[in-house]
């Protein structure tokens, strides 16, 4: 296909596609699927070669979050029959974060239920941060703590955070029909002052929320020219109880489709399969290893994930390698910068001008007004735009695989052992 050989042409320059071809993936069909995969994956191991970087979650404090965000068991006014606690203590937190990195997690994410955190939180996650950092050389760790407020970037880098990880989740024109207590703006914010304090940024998406074609282009095109070094793509877990119970729209070719068009626009990044694998992607989850570099080990925040023996052993089977400790997991143009964004002009990440991403020190990309914008420059001509693909209800002629949404029972917040 002439698309395909475009695209690879171009994610091999680190040049963006254009909308009309982002779609054009989406849109493609069953048939061509494999080939759109081969594609994808050429860039993939350009940029990664055949590492997959395990992460591990911890879940700070679980339910009870004032905001309305219709795809979260742990919204305001859930009736989803999740764990709930406080937050944990940071020896307990720490314990928890040793169990994925004894499985080959490199970084572990730290996240909290909230809309943000106060001063005190950013005071306790701190301490959490140092006490993993005092027991585990070399490890990274990111905190997802919601909407930030000024200088409160800048303390969890000095406690030692490596990256903050805050989505988009969809397009700014569906955001305000999947959340009412912040905006679109608000997680953008948060992503700036990130980048600002001079933190690796990590922002993504949700598929599978009813969202267009469009709608999925719009959200990755926007998260290039924000700039992150990882993206996380999540893929709706419906859980009984929260609005979006019902939406069960995705197929595990469509799945790898979507992974295909990320990878595509943001040929050199982390690109992370993340909530949802198990239930969309199911048996397919090997060949979305083409595709991204990064995925989950064990659990999720609210609901169980493959087991991570079987992670490690589906990294194996399908010829990939889990990345470690000692090894950097950004190409060197990025990787030479601090692995955050840019300060220089012109040339954005991903461009093809032969600049890589600047300095981590600097305020990140999408900060400043006007021109520059990382992603942005010498953008290419539009394509004709192409008709969306239908969205599937679910896969040709069977039932929502709602048997696969298993609320987490242990690790985190349970006497239990945790999944690693």
């Amino acid at each position: 296909m002439d698309l395909l050989n475009t695209l690879v042409d171009k994610g091999l320059r680190r040049e963006s596609p254009t909308r009309g071809e982002a779609l054009a993936v989406l849109a493609t069909s069953d048939d061509d699927l494999l080939d759109v995969v081969a594609a994808a994956g050429k860039v993939r191991r350009r940029w990664f070669g055949r590492r997959v970087k395990l992460n591990y979650l911890v879940n700070l404090k679980s339910g009870l979050c004032p905001e309305d965000c219709s795809y979260c068991s742990q919204r305001l006014g859930s009736k989803a029959d999740i764990l709930k606690y406080t937050w944990l203590k940071p020896d307990q937190a720490s314990e928890a974060a040793a169990a994925g990195l004894a499985g080959g997690a490199k970084r572990v994410c730290l996240v909290a239920s909230g809309r943000g955190p106060t001063d005190r939180d950013v005071d306790r996650v701190s301490d959490t941060i140092k006490a993993i950092k005092e027991q585990n050389e070399g490890v990274e760790v990111c905190a997802c703590l919601g909407l930030l407020s000024d200088g409160q970037a800048e303390r969890l880098r000095e406690a030692g955070a490596d990256a903050y990880n805050h989505n988009l989740n969809t397009s700014e024109a569906t955001y305000g029909g999947i959340t009412t207590t912040h905006t679109y703006a608000d997680r953008v914010d948060t992503v700036h002052k990130a980048h600002a304090a001079g933190l690796s940024a990590c922002s993504g998406l949700i598929a599978g929320m009813g969202e267009s074609d469009e709608d999925l282009v719009d959200v990755v095109f926007s998260l290039r020219e924000l700039d992150p070094d990882s993206v996380p793509v999540n893929f709706l877990i419906p859980f009984e109880g929260t609005p979006l119970a019902k939406e069960w729209n995705l197929t595990p070719q469509r799945c790898l489709r979507i992974l295909a068009m990320v990878r595509f626009v943001c040929p050199d990044v982390e690109v992370r399969i993340a909530g949802g694998r198990e239930v969309h992607l199911r048996t397919m989850q090997p060949l979305a290893l083409h595709l991204a570099n990064s995925i989950f080990l064990g659990d999720y925040l609210t609901s169980e994930g493959q087991a991570g023996r079987a992670d490690l052993e589906m990294i194996a089977d399908a010829g990939f390698e889990v990345e470690g400790a000692d090894q950097v997991t950004l190409p060197e143009h990025r990787a030479a910068a601090g692995g955050a964004c840019g300060s220089h002009d012109g040339a954005g990440c991903g461009s093809h001008g032969g600049s890589g991403c600047g300095s981590d020190e600097e305020p990140g990309c999408g900060s400043h007004q006007g021109g520059g914008v990382c992603g942005s420059a010498a953008a290419p001509a539009e394509a004709p735009a192409t008709e969306s693909a239908p969205v599937p209800a679910a896969a040709a002629g069977s039932e929502p695989r709602t048997d696969l949404v298993a609320v987490r029972r242990r690790g985190a917040g349970t006497d239990l052992a945790p999944n690693a």
